[in-house]
């Protein structure tokens, strides 16, 4: 895969085709406020891609050599045809990109416009501190904590991760857009000589939600994960940043992103289909059956 990866984007612009605005939406303080991206060209439908730094880091440029998938996944579209617009913030879990991120894109969707989510590597963190308060209650439910906000000061009523996703499909469907849900990509975390998977929390849960609100789910998770172990521990490596937890180089967000397309590809209907650019006419859909038990060394016979 990492060999074709290299031909379908060739041919393709690598940084995102928007342009920006003065930054709109409240942040959380102390994180350093960046030019959101915006529609290049309001007449066309346009993809907004919203999630954390494995999505979009930093200002998008590969700063510190850390690029999010977001990015080189412009080159797989035909920006003739649709707007590319990646959203996505680093250090935001679902809740609090929902609270000081989602109102601003929420208000630009149009009907025929879509919506790529991706969240969950910063819903495991603390649910209040003083760093950055931005964990969600695990699993998809309906429980809620209330809690004092040591960060913002406010009394704020905190749900599931599944609640926070279930709201920003509703609240894109209202807008005329389809929602489209992505499990997290796979950390370099391996496990019996295979890449650890998060089909029992995140992904799982990002899973579940898409079932539930019969929107497209592209189980990226499962998908690198493959691919990962195909290529095996020692070549993965070059895919990520040292000692940068989940963030990936330039090979690697090229690899996620060519890995998002195969599983739009793999959808029974693509609602992207017609918006795919040449560069990527090589990609395969993604083969997400059932992979053949693995089957040890006989037993020994006395």
């Amino acid at each position: 895969m990492a060999a074709s990866l290299a031909c379908v984007l060739s041919s393709g612009p690598l940084c995102a085709q928007a342009v920006t605005q003065p930054g709109d939406g409240a942040l959380t303080p102390a994180r350093i406020r960046h030019k959101p991206m915006m529609p290049a060209n309001p007449a066309l439908p346009s993809l907004f891609i919203i999630g954390d730094s494995t999505v979009r880091n930093g200002e998008g440029n590969g700063g510190g050599g850390q690029w999010g998938w977001g990015e080189p996944i412009v080159a797989l579209f035909d920006t003739n045809k649709i707007n590319v617009v990646n959203r996505a913030l680093g250090g935001t879990s679902s809740r609090t990109y929902y609270l000081n991120q989602w109102p601003a894109v929420a208000a630009l969707l149009k009907p025929g416009d879509f919506v790529i989510m991706q969240f969950g590597h910063n819903d495991g963190s603390a649910i209040n501190d003083a760093t950055r308060a931005r964990g969600t209650i695990k699993g998809v439910g309906e429980e809620t904590q209330e809690i004092d906000n040591l960060i913002t000061k406010q009394h704020e009523v905190v749900h599931s991760f599944g609640w926070y996703e279930r709201a920003m499909i509703t609240e894109a469907r209202a807008h005329g857009a389809t929602p489209m849900v992505c499990s997290l990509i796979p950390r370099n975390t391996w496990r019996n000589g295979h890449a650890a998977r998060n089909a029992r929390d995140y992904a799982g849960w990002a899973g579940q939600v898409a079932a539930a609100t019969q929107a497209p789910f592209l189980d990226i998770n499962e998908i690198i994960a493959r691919h990962y172990d195909e290529m095996g521990q020692e070549k993965v490596k070059a895919l990520f940043i040292a000692g940068a937890g989940p963030h990936t180089s330039l090979a690697g967000a090229q690899t996620n992103a060519f890995c998002v397309v195969s599983a739009l590809k793999a959808l029974p209907t693509d609602p992207l289909a017609p918006y795919f650019s040449e560069a990527a006419a090589g990609i395969p859909p993604a083969d997400l059956r059932p992979l053949p038990p693995v089957v040890g060394p006989a037993p020994l016979k006395n």
